[in-house]
Protein backbone atom coordinates (compact mmCIF):
# COMPACT_ATOMS: atom_id res chain seq x y z
CA UNK A 1 0.00 0.00 0.00
CA UNK A 2 1.23 3.46 -0.76
CA UNK A 3 2.21 5.46 2.29
CA UNK A 4 2.23 2.46 4.61
CA UNK A 5 5.54 1.57 6.16
CA UNK A 6 6.15 -2.09 6.90
CA UNK A 7 6.78 -2.18 10.63
CA UNK A 8 9.81 -3.94 12.05
CA UNK A 9 9.13 -6.57 14.67
CA UNK A 10 10.81 -6.15 18.04
CA UNK A 11 11.51 -9.04 20.45
CA UNK A 12 10.54 -8.19 24.04
CA UNK A 13 9.83 -9.82 27.40
CA UNK A 14 7.31 -8.71 30.01
CA UNK A 15 5.81 -10.56 32.96
CA UNK A 16 7.78 -13.66 32.01
CA UNK A 17 6.29 -13.64 28.50
CA UNK A 18 8.58 -13.49 25.47
CA UNK A 19 6.73 -11.76 22.65
CA UNK A 20 7.20 -9.99 19.34
CA UNK A 21 5.94 -6.41 19.14
CA UNK A 22 4.89 -4.95 15.83
CA UNK A 23 3.74 -1.36 15.46
CA UNK A 24 0.71 -1.16 13.18
CA UNK A 25 -2.14 1.10 12.27
CA UNK A 26 -4.51 -0.40 14.82
CA UNK A 27 -6.68 1.27 17.43
CA UNK A 28 -6.00 -1.09 20.31
CA UNK A 29 -3.33 -3.38 21.61
CA UNK A 30 -3.78 -6.85 20.12
CA UNK A 31 -2.34 -9.91 21.82
CA UNK A 32 -2.39 -13.35 20.21
CA UNK A 33 -0.77 -16.72 20.60
CA UNK A 34 0.07 -18.25 17.24
CA UNK A 35 -0.44 -21.91 16.38
CA UNK A 36 3.28 -22.53 16.96
CA UNK A 37 2.99 -21.14 20.52
CA UNK A 38 4.78 -17.87 19.82
CA UNK A 39 3.26 -14.68 21.21
CA UNK A 40 2.64 -11.60 19.06
CA UNK A 41 1.48 -8.12 20.02
CA UNK A 42 0.49 -5.39 17.60
CA UNK A 43 0.21 -1.87 18.98
CA UNK A 44 -0.41 1.64 17.70
CA UNK A 45 2.72 3.80 17.44
CA UNK A 46 1.36 6.17 20.09
CA UNK A 47 1.34 3.56 22.89
CA UNK A 48 4.55 3.70 24.97
CA UNK A 49 6.63 0.53 25.37
CA UNK A 50 5.99 0.54 29.13
CA UNK A 51 2.23 0.40 28.49
CA UNK A 52 2.65 -2.48 26.03
CA UNK A 53 4.80 -4.39 28.52
CA UNK A 54 2.25 -3.75 31.30
CA UNK A 55 -0.54 -5.03 29.04
CA UNK A 56 1.36 -8.23 28.26
CA UNK A 57 2.29 -8.75 31.93
CA UNK A 58 -1.36 -8.29 32.97
CA UNK A 59 -2.35 -11.06 30.55
CA UNK A 60 0.53 -13.43 31.42
CA UNK A 61 -1.76 -16.10 32.90
CA UNK A 62 -3.97 -16.11 29.81
CA UNK A 63 -0.86 -16.30 27.57
CA UNK A 64 0.53 -19.25 29.55
CA UNK A 65 -2.78 -21.08 29.20
CA UNK A 66 -3.03 -20.33 25.47
CA UNK A 67 0.59 -21.40 24.88
CA UNK A 68 -0.15 -24.66 26.72
CA UNK A 69 -3.20 -25.28 24.53
CA UNK A 70 -1.18 -24.56 21.38
CA UNK A 71 1.57 -26.96 22.48
CA UNK A 72 -0.98 -29.67 23.33
CA UNK A 73 -2.64 -29.19 19.93
CA UNK A 74 0.73 -29.48 18.16
CA UNK A 75 1.62 -32.59 20.15
CA UNK A 76 -1.74 -34.18 19.30
CA UNK A 77 -1.28 -33.35 15.63
CA UNK A 78 2.22 -34.83 15.68
CA UNK A 79 0.85 -38.02 17.27
CA UNK A 80 -1.86 -38.39 14.63
CA UNK A 81 -1.15 -41.06 12.09
CA UNK A 82 -1.91 -39.37 8.81
CA UNK A 83 -2.08 -41.19 5.51
CA UNK A 84 0.40 -40.26 2.78
CA UNK A 85 -0.78 -37.30 0.69
CA UNK A 86 -1.63 -39.49 -2.31
CA UNK A 87 -3.86 -41.71 -0.17
CA UNK A 88 -5.49 -38.70 1.52
CA UNK A 89 -6.16 -37.15 -1.90
CA UNK A 90 -7.76 -40.36 -3.16
CA UNK A 91 -10.02 -40.49 -0.07
CA UNK A 92 -11.11 -36.88 -0.44
CA UNK A 93 -11.68 -37.24 -4.19
CA UNK A 94 -13.94 -40.24 -3.56
CA UNK A 95 -15.88 -38.43 -0.85
CA UNK A 96 -16.29 -35.33 -3.03
CA UNK A 97 -17.41 -37.47 -5.98
CA UNK A 98 -20.14 -38.96 -3.79
CA UNK A 99 -21.50 -35.49 -2.91
CA UNK A 100 -20.86 -33.79 -6.26
CA UNK A 101 -24.25 -34.67 -7.83
CA UNK A 102 -25.99 -32.61 -5.14
CA UNK A 103 -23.87 -29.55 -6.01
CA UNK A 104 -23.21 -29.91 -9.75
CA UNK A 105 -25.43 -26.95 -10.65
CA UNK A 106 -23.50 -24.58 -8.38
CA UNK A 107 -19.99 -25.76 -9.32
CA UNK A 108 -18.05 -23.55 -11.74
CA UNK A 109 -18.90 -24.65 -15.27
CA UNK A 110 -21.07 -27.42 -13.82
CA UNK A 111 -17.92 -29.56 -13.56
CA UNK A 112 -16.51 -31.53 -10.67
CA UNK A 113 -14.09 -29.17 -8.87
CA UNK A 114 -10.39 -29.91 -8.66
CA UNK A 115 -9.64 -31.54 -5.30
CA UNK A 116 -6.43 -30.84 -3.40
CA UNK A 117 -5.02 -32.02 -0.08
CA UNK A 118 -2.63 -29.79 1.84
CA UNK A 119 -0.93 -29.75 5.21
CA UNK A 120 -3.09 -26.98 6.70
CA UNK A 121 -2.99 -26.40 10.44
CA UNK A 122 -5.64 -23.71 10.88
CA UNK A 123 -8.36 -24.87 8.48
CA UNK A 124 -10.11 -28.09 7.65
CA UNK A 125 -10.89 -27.03 4.11
CA UNK A 126 -11.15 -24.16 1.67
CA UNK A 127 -13.03 -23.30 -1.50
CA UNK A 128 -11.54 -21.22 -4.29
CA UNK A 129 -14.25 -19.78 -6.49
CA UNK A 130 -11.64 -18.35 -8.85
CA UNK A 131 -9.95 -21.69 -9.63
CA UNK A 132 -12.87 -24.01 -8.85
CA UNK A 133 -10.79 -25.92 -6.31
CA UNK A 134 -11.73 -27.53 -3.04
CA UNK A 135 -8.73 -28.05 -0.77
CA UNK A 136 -8.76 -30.14 2.38
CA UNK A 137 -6.37 -30.51 5.29
CA UNK A 138 -4.63 -33.87 5.26
CA UNK A 139 -5.37 -34.15 8.99
CA UNK A 140 -9.10 -34.26 8.10
CA UNK A 141 -8.50 -37.92 7.15
CA UNK A 142 -7.89 -38.63 10.86
CA UNK A 143 -11.36 -37.35 11.76
CA UNK A 144 -14.52 -39.50 11.87
CA UNK A 145 -16.35 -39.93 8.53
CA UNK A 146 -19.34 -37.75 9.61
CA UNK A 147 -16.91 -34.87 10.30
CA UNK A 148 -15.23 -35.39 6.93
CA UNK A 149 -18.61 -35.32 5.20
CA UNK A 150 -19.49 -32.09 7.00
CA UNK A 151 -16.33 -30.35 5.73
CA UNK A 152 -16.94 -31.56 2.16
CA UNK A 153 -20.55 -30.32 2.18
CA UNK A 154 -19.48 -27.05 3.85
CA UNK A 155 -16.93 -26.35 1.11
CA UNK A 156 -19.27 -27.37 -1.73
CA UNK A 157 -21.90 -24.95 -0.35
CA UNK A 158 -19.39 -22.09 -0.73
CA UNK A 159 -19.73 -22.32 -4.52
CA UNK A 160 -23.32 -21.05 -4.17
CA UNK A 161 -22.77 -18.94 -1.04
CA UNK A 162 -19.20 -17.60 -0.67
CA UNK A 163 -19.93 -16.28 2.83
CA UNK A 164 -21.33 -17.73 6.04
CA UNK A 165 -24.71 -16.06 5.67
CA UNK A 166 -27.99 -17.61 6.87
CA UNK A 167 -28.53 -18.82 3.28
CA UNK A 168 -25.20 -20.64 3.41
CA UNK A 169 -26.09 -22.42 6.66
CA UNK A 170 -29.53 -23.26 5.28
CA UNK A 171 -27.83 -24.91 2.28
CA UNK A 172 -25.58 -26.93 4.60
CA UNK A 173 -28.58 -27.95 6.74
CA UNK A 174 -30.54 -29.00 3.65
CA UNK A 175 -27.90 -31.67 2.96
CA UNK A 176 -26.83 -32.42 6.53
CA UNK A 177 -29.57 -31.55 9.05
CA UNK A 178 -27.21 -32.71 11.84
CA UNK A 179 -24.30 -30.54 10.68
CA UNK A 180 -23.88 -28.96 14.12
CA UNK A 181 -23.14 -32.34 15.72
CA UNK A 182 -20.78 -33.19 12.86
CA UNK A 183 -18.98 -29.84 13.23
CA UNK A 184 -18.64 -30.51 16.98
CA UNK A 185 -16.67 -33.67 16.14
CA UNK A 186 -14.01 -31.48 14.53
CA UNK A 187 -13.76 -29.31 17.62
CA UNK A 188 -13.54 -32.23 20.03
CA UNK A 189 -11.05 -34.10 17.87
CA UNK A 190 -13.08 -37.33 17.97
Amino acid sequence: MAGRVCPAAQARTAGGVDYTLTRRRVRNLNLRVRADGSVAVSAPARVPLAAVDAFVAAHAAWVASAVGRAQARRAAEAAEVLPPKAEALARMQALCAAYYPLFAASCPGGRMPRIAVRDMSTRWGSCSLRTGTLAFARRLCAMPPPAQEYVVVHEFCHFAHPDHSPAFWAAVAAVLPDYRARRALLRSGR
